[in-house]
């Protein structure tokens, strides 16, 4: 039986193949060499289920896109669909003893971006009908015509200092 057996490495049940794709797939996956060619899914060099199943959908906007002589505009990298886009194409943490846990970090940004938004608003909608305030948390009155802008620059400053601290992280 299996008295006998050792672990060659801890961890590691089966590995996938994938492509070089930052060698030989543009940035809407497109192979270089034939452009008519698309991959989606693992074959790209992405890890997950969901992960897999947004490329295919990233991968069907670019062929749909380009049917329809639409832009092939790839999604922002502060999105979840960008990051992971982001993510086949980044070097810089390749080779890493860390690569797995660093490829992750554009993604649970972004993610955490949405679902932290997501929680957000709930609990906002809770202190609304609990205090039957429409704007229970609001510093200043409606009146303040700044308001909005200064609160879309102090968004913008929060994902700018994440997105460089991530970055940092994910070099060190």
């Amino acid at each position: 039986g299996l008295a006998e057996a050792e672990f060659a490495r801890l961890g590691g049940l089966h590995r996938n193949t994938f492509l070089n794709s930052p060698k030989l797939l543009d940035k809407t996956l497109r192979l270089k060499a034939m452009p008519r060619l698309r991959f989606a899914g693992q074959i790209t060099g992405c890890e997950g289920y969901v992960e897999s199943a947004a490329i295919g959908l990233l991968t069907g906007k670019f062929a749909a896109a380009e049917r329809l002589g639409g832009p092939l505009t790839p999604p922002p990298p502060t999105t979840a669909f960008g990051a992971l886009l982001g993510w086949i194409y980044s070097r810089a943490i390749s080779g890493s003893s860390d690569e797995n846990m660093l490829a992750r970090f554009g993604v649970l940004l972004a993610s955490g971006l949405i679902v932290g938004e997501s929680l957000l608003g709930v609990l906002n909608a809770g202190l609304i009908v609990s205090t039957s305030n429409a704007t229970p948390l609001a510093l200043v009155d409606g009146g303040f015509v700044f308001a909005p802008s200064i609160g879309a620059g102090l968004f913008a400053l929060i994902v700018a200092v994440s997105y460089i601290w991530v970055s940092r992280q994910a070099k060190a």
